[in-house]
């Protein structure tokens, strides 16, 4: 396994990145401890997370996943050793959201005081602030990177045109500017990615860390019919891919992952690392044998005919 270049950084990332949402969520911290020794110790290094995971949760306020991350991190004395993503910008009550130089100053603190570390390796913004200008971000990114608080800065759930405009804004400016695109992007989900923001990436050499890289498990084969759907809590977002495309593609990964003995969950990531503007995709897990999957997935080879049969069934 190789470490990848991650788009115009000096960043040399693994080809996967582990997805830590789950973690304060359907993962405590001793099962997370489990399974970061496990990536690192298999030769991973890039690591996902943001300040709002897993809010969601009841009791949670935000930042349980940060917290986990640092205090796994000052355990084992490795932060050198590992490429940490966060991200800013989604709502988390009591005022903290948004893209505003003011509480980027204080987010960024919020989140390096929880990761336990004095730099964050990139840090993205999580979703769009309507509310304030690209040049005030933009800026504000500027001075964090200056301050030496951040190393580079990328994008997600961000439309194109305001990524392309705010890059814009940073070159004639003399700002750093984003360097990444964190979508949706996997073997179901390839409308947006392709019609929007493609054509943006291979412009400006953005590298690619997509999110639900296996359609929050759908394409693991595991979810086949509607009964399957309490399977766990993430069944109810999956019955979005319970119709003839999905049974399509579905049919194909059984079809490939069986020719080459692999699994479906292999299979669609390996589909992913095919692609040369994925740079690497994000992925989850919470077992040691899912994780086993993963590593799998990132030294599968496919053929050129399992790539072609891959693109038909998930054509759109």
């Amino acid at each position: 396994m190789e470490n990848r270049k991650f788009g115009k950084s000096d960043l040399e990332v693994s080809p996967i990145s582990f997805g830590c949402n789950i973690f304060g969520w359907t993962v405590n911290q001793e099962e997370a401890f489990k399974l970061l020794d496990t990536w690192i110790d298999t030769g991973f290094n890039f690591i996902d997370t943001a300040d709002m995971y897993s809010i969601w949760v009841p009791g949670n306020v935000g930042g349980e996943s940060e917290t986990i991350i640092g205090n796994w991190m000052k355990s084992r004395g490795n932060r050198d050793k590992i490429i940490v993503t966060t991200k800013l910008g989604i709502d988390m009550g009591e005022g903290r959201s948004g893209l505003s130089a003011a509480y980027m100053k204080q987010a960024v603190e919020d989140s390096l005081q929880r990761l336990q570390t004095d730099y964050i390796d990139l840090y993205l913004a999580h979703t769009d602030d309507p509310d304030t200008s690209i040049e005030e971000t933009m800026t504000a990114f500027h001075e964090l990177i200056k301050a030496g608080k951040v190393r580079y800065i990328g994008a997600s759930n961000i439309c194109a045109s305001r990524v392309e405009a705010s890059n814009r804004f940073a070159r004639e400016n003399n700002l750093s500017p984003y360097i990444s695109l964190q979508p949706l992007y996997n073997l179901y989900d390839r409308c947006c990615f392709e019609k929007e923001y493609l054509k943006l990436v291979q412009e400006e050499n953005l590298a690619v860390h997509c999110y639900y890289s296996l359609a929050s498990g759908f394409l693991t084969g595991k979810y086949r019919c509607e009964s399957d759907l309490n399977k766990s809590q993430r069944g109810e977002g999956i019955r979005q891919y319970m119709n003839d495309r999905g049974r399509l593609i579905l049919k194909m990964l059984d079809e490939v992952a069986s020719k080459r003995e692999a699994t479906p969950a292999q299979v669609a990531i390996a589909w992913l690392l095919n692609k040369d503007y994925i740079t690497s995709p994000i992925a989850s897990a919470t077992s040691v044998a899912q994780l086993a999957d993963l590593f799998a997935a990132a030294l599968l080879k496919l053929s050129e005919e399992d790539i072609k049969l891959l693109d038909m069934a998930s054509n759109y």
